[in-house]
């Protein structure tokens, strides 16, 4: 018979069929699971969370990278990744010949052990001599910098974990102090549907530390409800705008869908005051 491990919280559930257990860990952070499932290939789960499977996971990487990086007012060349220790955010990063520096703030050692085990297509540019890895708490780290870098992707999990201190008005206020001027950060807005109160206070507080700000949804088949957000705020330019020509061979992203992620349903536009 087969055997299906199921995302259930927030009063959703959705399942997946595995084939096999391939890693499962207790981290002083969180637990760590991976599966090779039937027919998605890999799944990575934190917490009992859904965070990847091998098969859309360009999706959410695809959007959550590109979208901050095209809106760049100046061609990016110093980035910061908070979370994201799968390295897919990573890895689309790498794809900019402008970028001379790349730095990956991880909670949790653990996680990029694991990625680099099992989801070495996602963990490849650790690689990369431009990469810099610091394992540190993301809410911490960021207040040591000044207008240092052209843009920050929050790869976070959800409130509640180790990534709670992500969702706070003191973390988003660093970011734009971290912002070099035409710079643009973008984080993990969680989905209208799952989640509205938290996607209503992330655009509230991204309108009170930035000039600019918007939120953002796009498609991934194995996130519950089929859809996530980002929350992008930019210093001194418009995130919505696409400005500059995406790297080739990508298979989400295009200028056209980045305009396109943000019009937005009506009970979206009501629930953010728009």
């Amino acid at each position: 018979m087969s055997e299906w491990i199921k995302e259930a919280a927030n009063g959703f559930g959705l399942t997946l069929e595995i084939a096999e257990i391939l890693e499962h860990r207790e981290t002083p952070f969180q637990t760590i699971d991976v599966y090779q499932t039937t027919g998605k290939g890999k799944l990575l789960m934190l917490n009992g969370i859904i965070q990847l499977t091998s098969w859309d996971e360009f999706c959410y990487h695809e959007m959550m990278a590109h979208t901050v990086m095209c809106a760049c007012g100046n061609a990016p060349e110093k980035v910061l990744v908070v979370g994201g220790g799968d390295g897919g955010v990573l890895r689309e990063l790498a794809k900019y010949p402008s970028v001379k520096q790349l730095d990956i703030c991880e909670i949790d050692a653990e996680v990029i052990e694991v990625s680099k085990k099992y989801l070495p297509e996602t963990a490849v540019s650790y690689n990369d001599p431009r990469v810099r890895v610091h394992i540190a708490d993301g809410s911490e780290f960021i207040k040591q910098f000044e207008a240092e870098y052209d843009a920050i992707i929050v790869d976070s999990t959800d409130p509640g974990g180790p990534g709670e201190p992500l969702f706070g008005v003191e973390f988003y206020r660093n970011m734009r102090r971290a912002l070099k001027e035409g710079g643009v950060i973008g984080s993990q807005s969680e989905s209208p549907f799952l989640l509205p109160d938290v996607v209503k206070s992330l655009q509230n507080i991204s309108r009170e530390c930035f000039e600019y700000s918007a939120y953002g949804m796009f498609y991934v088949p194995t996130y519950p409800t089929g859809n996530i957000g980002i929350c992008v705020g930019g210093a001194g330019v418009d995130p919505v705008v696409c400005r500059r020509t995406p790297p080739e061979g990508l298979r989400y992203y295009n200028p056209e869908i980045h305009q396109a992620a943000f019009v937005l349903p009506q009970f979206v536009r009501e629930l953010l005051d728009i």
